[in-house]
């Protein structure tokens, strides 16, 4: 039987320091975002937009989906995004990051866990899986059966599992980066709608820039040989979750970009092209994340650049098209582009 991967995973650090002021206002909350970029773009060079993606994702209580190939930096970053933390709750015993290598025989209770037996006690006890993690790095998700990835997408939505008709409550901050390899389908489970609805953002991953792959190049000792206390610090979990209620309450969204969220579901609604459109529920995850990248460019409200650049990671893997209708990036473009024009000639006049 296969299990869940922990070799590189850190453990939990029972450290004792002085716990950081609570995060109340927008400054503090966009110090947090500059501390986070400033770690993540020091370990992973060239992927600045998708580093920028993952920021505003665990702003917004998301999860990512990465679409990606082999090498392309997608675990460097996750563990880079686990050593950005300090767990300010040891006694808690959750880890900052585990890894799920998902394949064929994994079973529904190496994700989540499993009840065992002490005989020396004579009683039973849970054993927490990889899900019990701040972030949990579920690799190539299309690689198992529908069941265990069933499992693991009912922790994203509800963050809770259930295990023996026992459910148990996943940290507040749990945040999943899963990745799926789009080029080998040999031997894979592609998930449905209704389980890529779960993901926030989905992200196609490319190559990196040519200056930034010899940068990469010429800073592998370096970056190996870091001293252990960097230049940037970490951020503590409370911060994070702290962040979180800042944006949801202090960034300010206009009636006209609610109407303009609408009227790109309608598009698609409407569109032979579409053979299911934008759900509601894909809506409402649209708004604290369009808050949180208002955040990470340090303003107090939401824009139409904001649903612009965020339109193809939330939209995109949302809509099924006919066959024949084309590229879905290109389709995507044209139904936001008349929603986004009007609300560009509201906001000017």
């Amino acid at each position: 039987m296969t299990t869940h991967d922990t070799s590189d995973a850190p453990q939990s650090e029972h450290i004792t320091y002085t716990p950081a002021p609570r995060i109340t206002d927008l400054e503090s909350a966009f110090g947090v975002v500059t501390r986070l970029r400033g770690r993540l773009q020091r370990a992973v060079r060239g992927r600045d937009d998708v580093i920028e993606a993952i920021i505003i994702a665990m702003l917004a209580d998301g999860h990512v989906l990465l679409e990606d190939f082999p090498g392309s930096g997608k675990t460097t970053l996750a563990k880079a995004l686990g050593d950005c933390l300090i767990d300010d709750r040891p006694d808690d015993d959750i880890v900052a990051i585990r890894r799920i290598q998902f394949t064929p025989d994994l079973l529904p209770s190496d994700v989540t866990g499993t009840t065992i037996f002490d005989p020396t006690t004579n009683k039973f006890f849970f054993r927490p899986g990889p899900v019990f993690a701040h972030i949990v790095l579920a690799d190539e998700i299309n690689r198992t059966s529908p069941k265990v990835q069933s499992a693991l997408l009912e922790a994203m939505g509800e963050k809770q599992v259930t295990v023996d008709n026992r459910t148990r409550q996943l940290d507040p901050l749990f945040f999943v980066i899963a990745t799926q390899n789009p080029l080998d389908f040999s031997g894979t489970f592609p998930l449905p709608s209704a389980q890529l609805d779960r993901f926030l953002f989905k992200i196609k991953m490319k190559h990196i820039a040519r200056d930034a792959e010899l940068e990469v190049l010429a800073s592998i000792r370096a970056r190996r040989t870091a001293p252990a206390e960097e230049e940037v610090p970490r951020i503590t979990r409370t911060e994070l979750v702290d962040s979180r209620a800042v944006v949801e309450s202090q960034i300010h969204i206009a009636a006209s970009i609610r109407e303009a969220l609408v009227d790109i579901a309608e598009a698609t609604r409407r569109d032979p092209r579409v053979l299911q459109g934008l759900s509601t529920r894909a809506l409402v995850l649209m708004i604290p994340a369009l808050q949180s990248r208002a955040l990470t460019r340090r303003r107090n409200h939401v824009t139409d650049d904001d649903v612009r650049a965020l339109a193809h990671y939330t939209f995109s893997h949302r809509l099924e098209l006919a066959p024949g209708a084309g590229d879905v990036t290109t389709v995507t473009d044209e139904l936001i582009a008349g929603p986004l024009e009007r609300l560009a000639r509201r906001a000017g006049a």
